[in-house]
């Protein structure tokens, strides 16, 4: 079974770098870099991973589509083909307010946006020459200017991470595969691939032609309420400042309430441990996979028999138990 690895912040990026290098020695397809806070970018941390690996893909697990001007992601992206070649995967979201708008972007039209960046960057990693004029994007002329390199077209794929119904659907549409989001419950998937479909349909192709890899949230310990315990603080964060994930999964509007009143943007620990006592174990095992190694894959191949084609397991505690728990499996 395809399966690779999720990291953010929790570790350094040279214990990252660790960790990822024992993943592709158990054998682990990619990894993802998160970049969904301001707190560590991606692709630093990607050119890290690949220093220390010679198989395994680094993939951004997702870059927003509005703070880079897209030459200069096509570029980014570029460069970093050119120290793991044909490694390298672009995974590009529309980021998530209030933190986008608090540093000034205002996300009108981000359907819009998204496909306006996705077919100038593919234009651009495939070695054209760019004139594009649209409602966020303007290049003239523009093309990567090799002059000390080989002049070669980037197998560079893009992928869109998605969760809203019409992101879903033109991802199906536009992208080379699409990242399908955590703290879902598998049932989700169901909708969500309906909407895949639906873009594909547009595009003339069908469900095997559009990978479809999903973060899980997996928190593997041989006790089964530590494992939840681990998970719980993680799934209260969201319930609080993403709900419409969380609504999107089933979570009753209720908690959700509940779980509003006590966080606050950006949450203090205080307040997400306070809130943690309001969410029960069946709404963590409802949008995680933990508990022991074998609750958890159990858990993780729901989300595959769903649609999933690679689950990207990010890990709340013990890294390597994780790896190992994964390693060789098959749902």
């Amino acid at each position: 079974m395809r399966t690779a690895l999720y990291l953010q912040d929790a570790h350094s990026i040279r214990d990252g770098m660790g960790h990822v290098a024992y993943a592709e020695s158990r054998g682990f397809e990619a990894v993802w870099q998160a970049e969904s806070r301001l707190v560590r970018e991606a692709t630093v941390p990607l050119a890290a991973y690949a220093a220390v690996t010679e198989r395994i893909k680094v993939g951004s697990g997702v870059s927003d589509c509005w703070s880079r001007n897209p030459a200069r992601l096509a570029a980014t992206f570029s460069t970093l083909d050119d120290l793991a070649p044909g490694r390298a995967v672009l995974g590009i979201g529309a980021w998530w307010d209030p933190l986008a708008a608090k540093v000034g972007i205002t996300r009108t039209h981000p359907l819009t946006v998204m496909r306006e960046v996705v077919t100038v960057v593919r234009a651009l990693l495939a070695n054209e020459k760019v004139t594009f004029h649209g409602e966020w994007v303007h290049l003239t002329g523009v093309e990567l200017d090799y002059v000390y390199q080989e002049r070669r077209p980037k197998d560079v794929p893009i992928y869109v991470g998605a969760t809203g119904d019409r992101m879903l659907e033109l991802a199906g549409e536009i992208a080379d595969g699409v990242v399908l989001n955590y703290l879902v419950s598998p049932d989700y998937n169901q909708r969500a691939l309906e909407h895949l479909s639906i873009g594909l349909e547009r595009a003339g192709r069908v469900l095997a032609d559009l990978d479809r890899p999903q973060l899980v949230v997996c928190s593997v310990h041989e006790d089964e309420k530590t494992a939840l315990d681990m998970a719980r603080l993680m799934v209260t964060q969201y319930l609080g400042q993403q709900p419409h994930i969380m609504r999107a999964s089933g979570v009753p509007q209720s908690l959700l309430d509940a779980v509003g009143e006590v966080l606050t943007w950006p949450a203090t620990h205080d307040e997400v441990e306070a809130a943690s006592k309001l969410v029960p174990d069946e709404v963590v095992r409802m949008l995680t996979a933990s508990g022991t190694p074998d609750q958890a894959r159990a858990r993780v191949a729901d989300y595959v028999a769903h649609g999933c084609t690679c689950p990207i397991l990010y890990p709340l505690g013990d890294v390597g138990q994780m790896i190992d728990a994964f390693s060789g499996w098959a749902p």
